[in-house]
């Protein structure tokens, strides 16, 4: 600090002093603290699973499914609401129309933060209609979810105000996002800072793909990877097929993550991640084999505790 005017006497001691306490304590004495940063809690891989356990017994009693406009989706999102219901979140139900049938998205804000800068976690809750959908998008549906309930069980109170989201018939084009973007008013979409998208994160054969649509974003998740010793790449398998896409095309900055589906790895990948060259990321992709034996528990895990990382890191 340099003082552009001689300070002498009394005010000459009263600046010694606090420039004493600022070498020796970090801080001047009387001056407000810096806040401190929160920092995100492990998320429990065997709580996901326990979700994905649900959602693969719904689909069991509901025709092998949990496909938009079908009991297996409205038993689904009424597990998922149950839970954030009882942890506190404020949960709106958005219903729509496809395809003749009617659809839902579940939308849950945690009370608190700043409303004029919002992020969203969300993950699209729906399956195909020839499987239950577990890794498709089950994995990312969990894993939100569990965040969302960490945030509950921390009682966490960020500078941004947070929102979690669970869309339907993204499998029939991205519908229920895409309802709920052009349904929000220019201001309200101003209001949402970034949007996280969590699509298919347990894939059997996993790689570690981060979305590269926005640098801070982008970066955020890298660093999760980096600091636990995890190689990533940039997701281009996914690009625009996933419900962060209604949000980029709004102007919102979006990221995510995403662990392959039907493209093969190569040997390339094998030497950085593990697993079986030639074969795909997620053999079961869109088909009756997606069920709870078709996860990779580590890749659930790592993925889970990025998405409650980037939760904690980008709302304080």
């Amino acid at each position: 600090m340099k003082l552009s005017v001689p300070v002498t006497g009394r005010a000459a001691a009263t600046v010694a002093v606090a420039v004493a306490t600022l070498f020796t304590t970090g801080s001047i004495a009387g001056a407000a603290p810096a806040p401190k940063v929160a920092a995100a809690p492990d998320i429990s891989v065997t709580n996901v699973k326990a979700h994905l356990s649900q959602l693969q017994s719904i689909a069991t009693a509901n025709g092998g499914n949990r496909a938009h406009g079908r009991a297996g989706y409205t038993a689904s999102i009424n597990y998922v609401r149950g839970k954030l219901d009882a942890a506190g979140f404020t949960t709106t139900l958005q219903s729509f129309t496809s395809g003749g049938r009617t659809g839902y998205n579940l939308i849950a804000d945690w009370p608190g933060g700043d409303t004029n800068s919002v992020i969203m976690a969300g993950s699209h809750l729906d399956s195909v209609t020839s499987g239950a959908g577990i890794n498709d998008n089950g994995s990312g549906s969990a894993a939100v979810l569990e965040t969302a309930l960490a945030v509950a069980a921390a009682d966490y109170q960020p500078t941004k105000h947070l929102r979690f989201a669970w869309w339907g018939a993204e499998e029939l084009g991205l519908v229920g996002s895409k309802y709920y973007v052009n349904n929000l008013s220019s201001a309200n979409r101003a209001r949402i800072s970034g949007y996280l998208n969590f699509d298919m994160i347990g894939s059997p054969n996993p790689g570690y793909f981060v979305y590269d649509d926005d640098p801070t974003i982008e970066q955020t998740f890298k660093d999760y990877f980096a600091g636990i010793g995890v190689a990533t790449e940039i997701e281009t398998e996914g690009d625009g097929r996933s419900d962060h896409a209604p949000f980029k095309s709004a102007g919102v900055p979006v990221g995510g993550l995403f662990t392959g589906a039907s493209r093969t790895k190569t040997a390339a990948q094998v030497a950085k991640w593990g697993g079986t060259s030639g074969q795909a990321f997620d053999r079961c992709y869109h088909s009756s084999c997606d069920t709870t034996s078709n996860i990779s528990d580590t890749a659930l895990n790592r993925n889970s505790d990025a998405a409650a990382y980037a939760v904690w890191e980008l709302s304080q």
